[in-house]
């Protein structure tokens, strides 16, 4: 391994935001990709699918970039892979059921070019020229989850994933605390640690405890149990087939989604259930109300869209009915609070029995204060990082950091685009690169930006109003109109005065531009949008989005 002279870390996604996780770390020439994730949008994101990291600093750096190294198959870890490996041609590597949900992405965005993947295990060791890249096992929501250290000739650099130091483990599989600890013996530089609880006290709920509330919820209700948990959360799906075993129910899976990710999950050993306790959607009503529960999936995008289908009835195969007993067995993610509430309330007024926050019937996959701690202790950090999470989690996380003796000034609270660079013993702050968000609509990504965006917010808002004027250039006069016509801004047939004092202000602006030697159409637009700007917002404190047409013959 050649001597460190240089180290840039930077996020490209990740920081000030929950999902759309991608870490940078920029040994000597070498560059080296820690996840390529997604987000859902927030509110005031209209009509926009998902949103994934601008990757414009990996492609003008191409030739550098090493690889992607995937810490978890979760969507805010896996979802922009596409977008990336249709701009980079870099190898892939990642755990056995991270890859296997990788392939799932690449099949859906229907790729053409070959995919050089993967598979590591916790205990491969990759060698390149400026460093060894190695691996250690972290307990989270969904198995095959890993922590990376890029080892240098100025300590290691510990990017954790996202974990929790959970004391029990479903699938027999117990995080790498002897090999963290054996990390921080050999000396690290910097820390990138999972912030998403820093701001909760004390440590995550059991994973078993869980299992058992499940199976009590089951046990205890009288009709059918309806459960809701996020896909790939694999742990929370073999606890409901448990439950259903334990109460002797048959378990009906509801979604394609679900469907896929199960049968994926059977297929490779991470779920174990016997093939007569699954039924069809269809064939749900031919068993006793108390001898059914039903499986079904919410995405962090939409968290609880299935249920509240199902609670207006309108579902094609599943609706609420009296007795049901639903659960919810997921968190709301920053943001999504009102859509769980709103859920809450139509699933009660349907009739059913919630199950939502009054038993533990799901723990988070981040650990809590004590176990982010543990891991700065672990590992020994003489910088540190606080990433995946909004501001004032990572504020929270730096505070932790400083309780447990890490200096102030040692502790970097980034923004996307910022980079930390070590050279030699000193360290700079500073310099960026090109971050922030690739929208995407549809088919289109990264064709949607601020402007349409702020279009979007202003038709939202008070709506849109077209003038449509035909000219006879030659003659210099009106042929048709001014015609308004409006969508979202006022009730025309009430408004008949308002819209007919507009068509006179339109008229005579243009009759008055009709006068002039020569007509400036950008000038008259102008004029027109105005002066119906002021007359409008006069009348009704409205602004609608104005859209003059003139047209000439």
């Amino acid at each position: 391994m050649e001597k460190t002279e240089n180290i840039k870390l930077i996020a490209l996604g990740g920081v000030g935001e929950v999902g759309k996780n991608m870490f940078v770390i920029e040994i000597n020439t070498d560059i080296f990709v820690v996840d390529a994730g997604l987000m859902y949008p927030e509110g005031e994101m209209l009509g926009i699918d998902m949103v994934i990291p601008d990757i414009t600093y990996l492609k003008e750096n191409r030739e550098r970039v090493k690889g992607v190294f995937l810490t978890n198959g979760h969507d805010e870890n896996i979802g922009g892979i596409f977008y990336l490996l249709n701009n980079l041609n870099v190898p892939i590597y990642g755990t056995k059921l991270t890859l296997a949900l990788v392939g799932e992405k690449i099949k859906e965005s229907r790729m053409k070019q070959s995919i050089l993947v993967k598979e590591i295990e916790s205990d491969t060791v990759l060698a390149f020229s400026s460093t060894n890249v190695t691996f250690f096992r972290t307990n989270h929501s969904i198995p095959d989850s890993v922590g990376i250290s890029f080892s240098t000739t100025m300590g290691s650099i510990v990017h954790t994933g996202d974990f929790k130091f959970g004391q029990t483990s479903d699938q027999g599989r117990q995080m790498d605390i002897g090999k963290i600890a054996k990390i921080g013996d050999e000396g690290v530089l910097c820390l990138l640690s999972d912030s998403i609880n820093a701001e909760k006290a004390g440590f995550t709920g059991s994973e078993s405890s869980v299992g058992d509330e499940i199976s009590d919820v089951v046990y205890s209700s009288k009709g059918r149990v309806i459960v809701s948990v996020f896909a790939p959360n694999l742990y929370r799906i073999q606890q409901v087939i448990n439950a259903a075993v334990n109460n002797k129910r048959k378990l009906a899976v509801v979604g394609k989604n679900m469907k896929d990710i199960l049968n994926l999950a059977i297929n490779l050993g991470y779920i174990d259930v016997e093939e007569e306790l699954l039924i069809s959607v269809s064939e749900i009503d031919k068993h006793p109300i108390n001898e059914v529960v039903i499986l079904t999936t919410s995405n962090q995008g939409e968290p609880l869209a299935v249920l509240a289908r199902m609670a207006k009835q309108s579902h094609k195969h599943v609706n609420i009915r009296e007795d049901d007993t639903v659960l919810v067995a997921a968190t709301p993610i920053p943001g999504q609070e009102l859509v769980f509430s709103k859920t809450i309330d139509l699933l009660l007024r349907a009739g059913a029995n919630v199950v939502f926050d009054q038993k533990q019937i799901h723990v988070s996959g981040h650990g809590h204060q004590e176990e982010l701690k543990m891991m700065l202790n672990l590992t020994k950090p003489t910088f540190f990082i606080p990433i995946h999470g909004e501001y004032k989690m990572q504020k929270a996380h730096a505070k932790l950091a400083n309780h447990v003796g890490i200096r102030e000034e040692n502790v970097f609270i980034v923004e996307k685009g910022d980079v930390i660079e070590f050279k030699g013993d000193n360290v700079y702050t500073g310099g960026k690169v090109p971050a922030g968000n690739i929208l995407i609509d549809g088919l289109g990504i990264g064709d949607v930006g601020n402007i349409v965006l702020r279009d979007r917010r202003l038709l939202s808002q008070d709506g849109i109003l077209i003038v449509v004027v035909t000219l006879e250039k030659k003659k210099k006069q009106i042929i048709s109109g001014p015609e308004i016509i409006t969508r979202g801004f006022v009730y025309v047939r009430e408004s008949e005065e308002l819209i007919s004092n507009a068509t006179e202000i339109v008229s005579n602006i243009v009759n008055r531009s009709l006068q002039e030697h020569t007509i400036e159409w950008s000038t008259l637009k102008l004029n027109i949008r105005e002066a119906l700007n002021q007359y409008l917002y006069e009348k009704t404190k409205r602004r609608p989005m104005i859209l003059p047409i003139i047209m000439e013959i």
